[in-house]
């Protein structure tokens, strides 16, 4: 009688511990697991970007609400003002990006990237760094809501 209560009360501490472990690592996985996905989003935006264009791949990805800061001007608000000032230009495909950095939030709803791009025309080749705020979808896909950087000196 004595062993089915204490074995009863290990059974009972052990499954309890095992329940509070388990909800500890669950937003860690969870955010985690994000972060791999904003990460691979953000390298499937650029390989998109050039193929097609990078305003065509920045219009996929785009968030219905996006604010893209400018140098010199005020940011573009909402995606259909992006769509208005690029109109049917593809962009182009000589910028790329490599994302260094990803993190999510606890929830898994919204993350960022930073990383570094770069841009080679006839007879220059710019640099800069960047970073993307990402935003879940119910429909499961990561789009951009903020996108920003700067010019940076040549990695060399």
């Amino acid at each position: 009688f004595f062993f089915f209560f204490l074995f009863k009360g290990t059974f009972f501490n052990i499954l309890f511990l095992s329940l509070l472990a388990g909800c500890n690592s669950g937003p860690k996985d969870l955010s985690e697991s994000a972060a791999m996905e904003i990460m691979k989003t953000d390298k499937d935006m650029c390989a998109l970007a050039q193929k097609e264009g990078f305003n065509k791949a920045l219009l996929l990805y785009a968030d219905d609400s996006l604010v893209k800061p400018e140098e010199g001007r005020f940011p573009i608000m909402g995606k259909r003002a992006l769509e208005n000032l690029w109109g049917n230009d593809p962009g182009s495909k000589s910028l790329s990006w490599v994302p260094y950095r990803a993190e999510a939030s606890a929830s898994g709803e919204l993350g960022y990237t930073l990383g570094n791009w770069k841009l080679t025309t006839s007879d220059t080749t710019y640099y800069g760094h960047y970073f993307t705020i990402w935003k879940k979808h119910e429909d499961g896909t990561w789009k951009w809501a903020v996108d920003g950087g700067n010019n940076t000196p040549s990695p060399e």
